[in-house]
């Protein structure tokens, strides 16, 4: 086990959003303010470091013809569990993530890293994993909520910093997500392709 290899592919050559181009749905769907965001990327990275650990602990015993099956089952019970820590302690972020917290239970991150790394390496490798995979996840999420939520409403982290007339509600609306992201995966696979030689 490598912490920095493991913190590299998490944030650059195996980042899940701008790379593997996973988990597509939440990262439009949520990135119009810093604070989703935040709430997104904690609850994925607490939930997919979890499900590794548990996988990883399980994988001998999994037989191999139910192993998808119960790889959902280990991740609906952490969600269900984040879901309700959120309700309890931090209602309007369980609020304004909505649906896409129970949603989590299907996100094809997680079930990638626990079909692709948790399934195969130790426990200790498989949570170095899902820490560094949910850094990788949130990092981008962030970035894009901050891009989005400064163009798109003039705030950031909910403080004004440009005037009302200056917003450019485009970016706030799901288009905004589209090509905010887009940009993103372009700026990545330029930054690769720059590396690589």
């Amino acid at each position: 086990m490598n912490f920095g290899k493991q913190l590299k592919e998490g944030l650059l050559t195996q980042n899940p959003v701008l790379v593997q181009l996973l988990g597509m749905c939440s990262t439009l769907a949520i990135t119009t303010t810093i604070s989703n965001g935040i709430g997104m990327g904690v609850s994925v990275t607490i939930i997919l470091t979890l499900s590794n650990i548990f996988i990883s602990l399980l994988r001998k015993v999994i037989p191999e013809q139910v192993r998808i099956a119960a790889y959902i089952v280990v991740i609906a019970g952490f969600v269900t569990m984040v879901d309700l820590l959120l309700q309890a302690f931090f209602p309007e972020i369980a609020e304004s993530l909505g649906v896409f917290i129970p949603l989590i239970v299907v996100n094809c991150i997680i079930l990638a890293r626990a079909e692709s790394f948790a399934s195969k390496n130790k426990p200790l490798a498989a949570a170095v994993d899902g820490i560094c995979q949910g850094i990788g996840y949130t990092l981008i999420l962030l970035v894009m909520s901050a891009i989005r939520e400064l163009l798109g409403a003039g705030t950031l982290g909910g403080t004004r910093v440009f005037p009302e007339e200056f917003s450019a509600t485009l970016i706030a609306m799901p288009v905004g997500g589209f090509l905010t992201l887009g940009l993103l995966i372009a700026l990545m696979q330029w930054a690769q392709s720059k590396g690589g030689k």
